[in-house]
């Protein structure tokens, strides 16, 4: 968007901004320019196959007050095209974008608080030329923006945005900071002046400038109901949700380990897909090759998935499909590169996303859409951390104390010393951990240990849960799947929130409304299971080539990153003997630099600190 230029004359460049979103859409493209926006959009086709093409452009009597590019999925849009329809409005599709559309029509900006769902759109009024930006309230689907001095620039990666070129590909000590952090600033792009819109926010643009506003965000009331109808509660939001998010024109499929929150989804959609005579759920796992045969518990997985991924798959007659990965796939130099372009940052967890990335494309060959059982444990309370007095008690994020992370310090483990001293890392967490506590919604009277569990959930609600959202979003979106999140419905977030700390955990253990609320859907077996992470391969030829390739990279003499790295302690890492006790902490230090290395070059990126 931009007020001094006639945009219809740069259609070249708002398609090429548009190409770098094939990934995310590739059943259908489309542009629309006026003389002060262009917008472009890439459609992954869910809802309407045929009708639901974009730009959607709302058409009044020969006028067209609104364009719209639209991404997600708002799941109570049939109750909302019925109350629109009601109000006057006339559809000519079937399709969720429209409604959304014909919602903003109605109730411009306020749009936003009727919607329930994952999304981020934009909007451009022509009547009064102004650029509307909107983001879901857990942020689940990104979208970032970058001014000019005459407009903005916006997309749902950067990527789209750096492909314009008024962008500027310049990374500062703040971006790196960023970067290490293992904490996502509300807002923060890492690119110098590229922002984030945040979760729950509007974002204005004008001739006036940008303006902000958050429509929703997380408040503290007394929650003054008892364990049992805080469990039936919970139990009858869930069936809701579920029942919602398995609406699609498209083949649909559930995301199965084994674990507590996945069991849950799995069985709440073969059951509600039984109910409705719509057939048996079919559901995916990713699993390594002789994972299972030769596993070995570490500190945070006890037990192999794949047993209790077939035991629930069984007990709910889920037709199921083990995704079987070996370490040659998972260190194939086409499967990195594409992982660094779907997270278009250095930022990865290696293996478990490359991993991840191949688990996502084999469905995509099945599957259109997917539900999660991502974000249970923010919600809910399940991380080890969450119940551990030290971690809980320490004056930062909890999940960066007590070593649960002391593994994936990554690349700030081989800077030069000047330049750890510069950025300053964990001064740099402080920073941001007093930032987020400011924000926490008090509630009048809560002391003590409650008082601290309301802050440890805002922390995880607000700042861990959009790491692992904005992962499963880029690996997903990168193949053309899309990936919902029942756990994200901002009722069901709402609601656990409120709940003292006392019900969350009311039979001594992590996670207890859940499971509670789950008990006559699953095994025994499953329903006590301890919490195990996404898994990471075993497979001590998969650390042995990660050394081969940074010993290679590092003896080459066009190195990107000499300002930053000290190759001598490069050296000593890739060094130590492999499978010792840093093994962990080894892995992620050569995946961050080898990740360094291809993002400098492939992006060309400026550092300035």
């Amino acid at each position: 968007m931009d007020f001094e230029r006639d945009l219809r004359d740069a259609r070249e460049t708002a398609q090429a901004m548009t190409d770098t979103m094939a990934c995310r859409g590739p059943d259908d493209e489309g542009l629309w320019t006026g003389p002060h926006a262009a917008i472009g959009h890439r459609r992954l086709a869910i809802i309407d196959l045929a009708g639901g093409r974009q730009p959607m452009v709302a058409d009044e009597d020969g006028r067209q007050p609104a364009v719209l590019t639209y991404s997600g999925e708002v799941y109570n849009y049939r109750e909302l095209r019925a109350e629109l329809a009601a109000r006057g409005h006339r559809f000519r599709t079937q399709s969720d974008t429209e409604v959304v559309l014909r919602a903003y029509v109605e109730w411009g900006e306020d749009l936003a608080e009727h919607l329930n769902g994952m999304y981020a759109f934009a909007v451009w009024d022509a009547r009064r030329e102004e650029l509307l930006l909107v983001r879901d309230r857990m942020g689940i689907k990104p979208l970032y923006f970058y001014p000019t001095p005459h407009g903005v620039l916006f997309g749902s990666e950067p990527k789209a945005i750096l492909a314009n070129p008024l962008a500027q590909r310049v990374v500062d000590a703040d971006g790196l900071r960023e970067m290490m952090a293992f904490v996502k600033t509300p807002e923060h792009g890492i690119f110098r002046g590229m922002y984030e819109v945040r979760p729950g926010q509007l974002v204005r643009v004008n001739r006036e400038g940008v303006r902000k506003r958050r429509y929703w965000q997380l408040e503290s009331h007394e929650h003054p109901d008892d364990v049992d109808f805080t469990v039936k509660t919970v139990r009858g939001l869930l069936d809701d949700i579920v029942a919602r998010q398995l609406i699609s024109d498209v083949p649909l499929c559930t995301l199965l380990s084994g674990g507590l929150d996945s069991s849950t989804i799995t069985a709440l959609a073969a059951k509600d897909l039984r109910e409705q005579h719509l057939g048996t759920v079919r559901s995916f796992a990713v699993d390594f090759a002789g994972y299972t045969e030769h596993f070995k518990p570490d500190l945070t997985r006890s037990t192999p998935d794949a047993p209790y991924v077939h035991e629930l798959a069984g007990h709910v007659g889920a037709e199921h499909t083990d995704i079987v990965l070996d370490s040659a796939e998972l260190m194939d130099p086409a499967v990195r590169a594409a992982v660094l372009r779907a997270r278009d940052l250095p930022i990865g967890i290696g293996d478990m996303d490359s991993s991840l990335y191949l688990l996502f494309k084999a469905i995509r060959g099945h599957s259109t859409v997917a539900l999660s059982g991502e974000s249970a444990d923010e919600v809910f309370g399940g991380y080890r951390w969450f119940h551990d007095p030290e971690s809980v008690g320490a004056g930062t994020f909890p999940w960066l104390a007590g070593g649960h992370f002391a593994d994936h310090a990554g690349v700030e483990k081989i800077l030069i010393d000047e330049v750890e001293r510069v950025l300053d890392v964990p001064g740099y967490q402080d920073d941001r951990y007093r930032q987020a506590l400011d924000e926490v919604p008090r509630l009048r009277g809560e002391t003590g240990h409650e008082r601290r569990m309301r802050e440890v959930s805002y922390l995880h609600l607000t700042r861990f849960v959009q790491i692992l959202l904005d992962r499963k979003d880029r690996m997903s979106m990168a193949v053309g799947l899309e990936v919902r999140v029942p756990f994200c419905d901002h009722r069901l977030v709402e609601y656990v929130f409120n709940a003292p700390w006392a019900i969350k955990t009311f039979d001594g253990r992590e996670k207890s409304l859940l499971r509670a609320a789950a008990a006559d859907l699953l095994p025994e077996n499953i329903l006590q299971r301890v919490k195990s992470p996404y898994p990471a391969t075993q497979d001590p030829s998969y650390e042995q080539v990660l050394r081969d390739q940074a010993r290679a990279l590092i003896e080459r003499d066009d190195l990107p990153y000499t300002q930053l790295i000290d190759l001598d302690k490069a050296r000593a890492v890739i060094d130590q003997p492999v499978g010792d006790s840093s093994a962990l902490s080894t892995r992620a230090s050569l995946e961050r630099l080898l990740q360094l290395d291809a993002w400098l070059r492939e992006y060309r990126v400026q550092l300035a600190i």
